[in-house]
């Protein structure tokens, strides 16, 4: 099978790549734009491979998606190129509009001219997996005390949780916009008979991370000695998913999910922010032992605005049809992730190339005001 990723050289999109190549006899071809979040040092150990091929292309670039389709014939396409981080959407919300609504509306477009153009069972055969994110559906009722939970239900009860099912809710550019693509994906299945897919994920985490996101910030102005600014009270809860584990998810519906149908992938494990700090601080005090605590570098600053208290996904659905649940706990995982950090600083320095440097993000206002240490950079989830 001969599959084309957008957004191949991206966090998830890479380790999609790396998992295809290495575990399976498909061929992949990489379509990604190369912003400042696509690195192809991601995909170093597969380049070399006969069975990968790269293509630095736009997809809102109608022209070029059409010769990239018409020049690789693929059997399949996996859709992860977007731009994804929240932050950066409250300080510039267009990028987001454009990459995300007018370019999943672009390659929805030349697909549907490439698909119409196949033999009736390359048609049958044919899949458009578009690959979102549990942000769409808002926040969920949040914990009086642990365990309990209250807001629409009584207290107590099983805490709720993001079902295929749930309502979209979204609060940021970025989810609004991921909503938005969520719904022309599934418009082009109604209207013109496409085969789609598509899955909505947890927060995910691991290695090749870009340094903007709360994982990797964390550990790298940890060891270089920095403030770990934290939003608000730390409080905000995420659902968790190791890279790897997302990968063989999404493969699995690729090649095994029913087309029309949407899948939640989460991890299992629920963790407050500031648990999540907390434990790369413990981690890295264990594995670089100092003198003082990795925890006091801790700080507390402004909340972001509009930002969600809960996220939590029910991955009953694919566990039950597909058969797939994560192989990491957060513990493991994690303990991998500062690891891989801690071996690959030539990497992450690399990629950042001057225009992130880890300073705060997402500010609603330009002279708002900020609290201490705002300047250097706070933990987005």
């Amino acid at each position: 099978m001969k599959l084309l990723i957008t957004g191949g050289a991206g966090f998830i999109g890479s380790a999609v790549i790396r998992h295809i190549i290495n575990n399976t006899d498909n061929e992949v071809i990489n379509l990604d734009k190369l912003t400042y979040a696509g690195n192809l040092e991601s995909l170093a150990e597969v380049s070399a491979s006969e069975r990968y091929s790269f293509e630095q292309v736009d997809i809102c670039d109608r022209a070029e998606v059409d010769h990239v389709l018409a020049k690789h014939q693929p059997d399949a396409i996996m859709h992860l190129a977007a731009e994804s981080h929240v932050d950066r959407s409250i300080d510039g919300p267009a990028d987001f509009i454009q990459t995300n609504i007018v370019g999943t509306y672009t390659l929805l477009e030349s697909t549907r001219q490439y698909w119409q153009t196949l033999a009736p069972a390359e048609r049958v055969r044919f899949r458009f997996h578009h690959i979102s994110t549990d942000e769409v559906y808002g926040d969920l009722p949040y914990p009086t005390h642990l365990g309990a939970f209250v807001e629409g239900g009584r207290e107590g009860e099983e805490p709720f949780l993001f079902t295929e099912q749930t309502p979209y809710a979204p609060s940021s550019p970025y989810s609004a916009s991921k909503a938005s693509s969520d719904h022309l994906v599934r418009a082009w299945q109604r209207t013109y008979g496409l085969p789609v897919l598509i899955t909505n994920c947890s927060n995910n985490y691991g290695p090749y991370h870009f340094p903007e996101k709360l994982i990797p910030l964390v550990i790298l102005n940890a060891i270089e000695g920095k403030p770990l600014p934290v939003y608000g009270e730390g409080d905000q809860i995420r659902d968790w998913l190791y890279v790897d584990d997302h990968a063989r998810a999404l493969y699995k519906v690729l090649t095994e999910g029913k087309t029309g149908e949407t899948y939640n992938i989460g991890g299992h494990n629920e963790k407050q922010n500031i648990v999540v700090v907390q434990t790369i601080c413990d981690i890295l005090q264990h594995l670089l032992p100092k003198d003082s605590s990795y925890r006091d570098q801790i700080i507390f600053v402004q909340d972001r605005p509009g930002h969600d208290r809960r996220y939590a996904i029910d991955a009953s659905k694919i566990q039950r049809e597909l058969g797939w649940v994560p192989e990491e706990t957060f513990e493991s995982g994690i303990q991998k992730t500062v690891l891989w950090y801690l071996a690959n600083r030539d990497w992450c320095q690399r990629v950042q190339d001057g225009s992130y440097q880890r300073e705060r993000l997402g500010v609603s206002k330009p002279d708002s005001p900020k609290g201490p240490n705002d300047e250097r950079g706070a933990v987005p989830a």
